[in-house]
């Protein structure tokens, strides 16, 4: 299974453990709301820890499925969607554990959660302008400042953690040897706090948030079917199956 789900402590633990980059498909998206809405409904349940094994905490999307399949992208869109709602609308606290890259849908669904700690030398990337998609720049501006997160969007490039940190938003960077155990040490005080403090807390959170980050990704997946109708969209997906870093334009 390339996703584990797991109880202990008052802690569930969501595991991508899907090699080679932890990248989802179409189906493998659309399986991961159920693992936030169980943690939701367990009353014995009181954080959420998502994490992952491998090179890195999440690929995004299976662009290889996107060449073959663009049709698909409606659904696709809509996976991703309810993914990053989910997280948001999980009634406990969501710890994410960030390692190595966390690329396109990682980024939205670390910016999706409610507190960060990261491994030494991880990075965040959204390359969807090389890609022939839109999208994520709402979930990754509740991480970083506006003019970062334009920067990041039209070049494709990587931002390490330490720029997270340094704006607040990831808690702890530590070593990749200890980013479990820190994780859970994390989780371990949030889970020790009264259940229904934490429930009403995560939604008083959620209301007094300035801008809701799921209904502006909505938006921004508007745009990504836009892009998906020119012809730019399918040959940057055809350059990266082709193991070019980007097309000709």
């Amino acid at each position: 299974m390339p996703i584990h789900y797991s109880v202990k402590d008052r802690i569930a633990e969501i595991v991508f453990d899907h090699p080679p980059v932890n990248a989802f498909d179409t189906a493998g998206w659309g399986s991961i709301p159920q693992y936030l809405n169980r943690a939701s409904e367990d009353e014995e349940v009181r954080c959420v820890l998502i994490r992952a094994t491998g090179r890195g905490f999440c690929g995004g999307v299976d662009i290889k499925e996107m060449q073959k399949h663009p049709e698909r992208i409606s659904q696709l869109n809509r996976n991703n969607y309810l993914t990053f709602k989910a997280i948001m609308d999980c009634a406990v606290p969501v710890v994410g554990a960030l390692h190595g890259f966390v690329i396109g849908g990682g980024v939205n669904i670390a910016g999706a959660c409610d507190s960060l700690i990261a491994a030494e030398g991880s990075y965040i990337s959204l390359p969807e302008i090389d890609r022939g998609a839109m999208g994520g720049a709402a979930f990754m501006s509740r991480m970083l400042p506006v003019q970062k997160v334009r920067t990041n969007f039209f070049t494709g490039g990587n931002i390490p953690v330490e720029d997270l940190y340094r704006h607040g938003s990831v808690e702890k960077i530590v070593p990749l040897d200890k980013l479990e155990e820190e994780a859970r040490a994390l989780c371990a005080v949030i889970a020790a706090k009264s259940r229904a403090a934490l429930v009403i807390a995560k939604q008083a959170l959620n209301l007094i948030e300035p801008v809701n980050p799921s209904n502006m990704y909505r938006i921004e997946q508007g745009f990504t079917l836009e892009m998906y109708a020119h012809e730019d969209s399918q040959a940057s997906r055809d350059a990266f199956v082709d193991g070019k870093k980007t097309a000709s334009f």
